[in-house]
């Protein structure tokens, strides 16, 4: 049984962690709000392009000069798997879910004998990750130097993606992130960016087709790089707003913990200090009588 001083000091030790996880529950709180606002302003842009793509890919669907963006390189034999993460940890489950549907994926394709590489954005990924896949891990961005995610960031990011693809390193590339959905729910993400899944919602028949100019082609080729950037422009607002979510229900459950921690050592040391009491109290009374 511990003793009193122990029982002290552990109830002060836990009261400074209550501190801390209280101090950053707050912080993640405050950079919550500015988080969710920009995640959710970058959502209907990317969707916006989403369809514009829908309709321009509808109206060269018959044309073999189609950008190897749009349409792919005809094979799926090598995937590059691009895993975003947060840098920093003590938000829940939030880096280790991405993390092991990434693990999953990765899995898949290499039981169907496809070649696997990853690209991590991260710290926290990259560690996830670098036991089982260390080997066939090509890269690791680190972001953390930055505070607030710009396009120019997430731009720097797509140019090397592209450039990877130019020099024939990948046939197929897959974005994984979190979306944010609330405080208490982050729902991970697998995102086929290069050839870009196109779906438009719509029969292709109801499609409105509009005349370009300049040409299809002249706009795909402007286009299909900003959407990549673009596709990894929102991932990363959303990995931001999902990581303070997940950090801030994280720190309020840990300082919960705390709380019930010190109740319980609390109770133990008023039932252990009471204990010595009545003991000193006992041997007092034996003495007198025994005089």
């Amino acid at each position: 049984m511990a003793s009193l001083k122990e029982l002290r000091n552990r109830i002060a030790s836990v009261k400074a962690t209550q501190k801390i996880t209280k101090a950053m529950q707050m912080v993640a709180a405050a950079k919550l709000r500015r988080a969710q606002e920009a995640a959710e302003a970058a959502r209907p842009y990317s969707q916006r392009m989403d369809k514009v793509l829908a309709n321009i890919a509808a109206s060269m669907d018959a044309q073999e000069d189609a950008p190897a963006l749009m349409v792919g390189t005809g094979k799926d034999d090598v995937q590059l798997l691009i895993v975003a993460t947060a840098e920093r940890g003590l938000c829940g489950g939030f880096n280790s879910s991405i993390a092991r549907k990434a693990r999953d994926f990765a899995r898949d394709l290499q039981a169907k004998g496809k070649t696997v590489k990853i690209l991590c954005i991260g710290k926290k990924g990259y560690d996830a990750l670098r036991m089982e896949f260390g080997a066939i891990i090509i890269d690791r961005i680190d972001i953390r130097e930055i505070k607030n995610m710009a396009f120019h960031d997430a731009d720097k990011i797509g140019k090397k993606v592209l450039g990877l693809f130019e020099e024939g390193a990948f046939d197929v590339a897959t974005l994984f992130y979190s979306e944010f959905q609330s405080v208490i729910s982050q729902i991970p993400q697998a995102q086929q960016i290069i050839p870009p899944l196109i779906e438009s919602g719509e029969d292709v028949a109801d499609v409105i087709f509009y005349d370009y100019e300049p040409d299809e082609s002249e706009i795909l080729d402007e286009l299909l790089p900003q959407n990549v950037s673009v596709q990894l422009f929102r991932a990363l607002l959303e990995n931001g707003a999902s990581e303070q979510g997940a950090r801030m229900s994280a720190m309020d459950n840990a300082t919960r913990n705390a709380g019930e921690m010190i109740d319980d050592l609390t109770i133990s040391y008023n039932r252990q200090r009471q204990a010595q009491i009545t003991k000193e109290l006992i041997e007092i009374i034996s003495g007198a009588e025994a005089l």
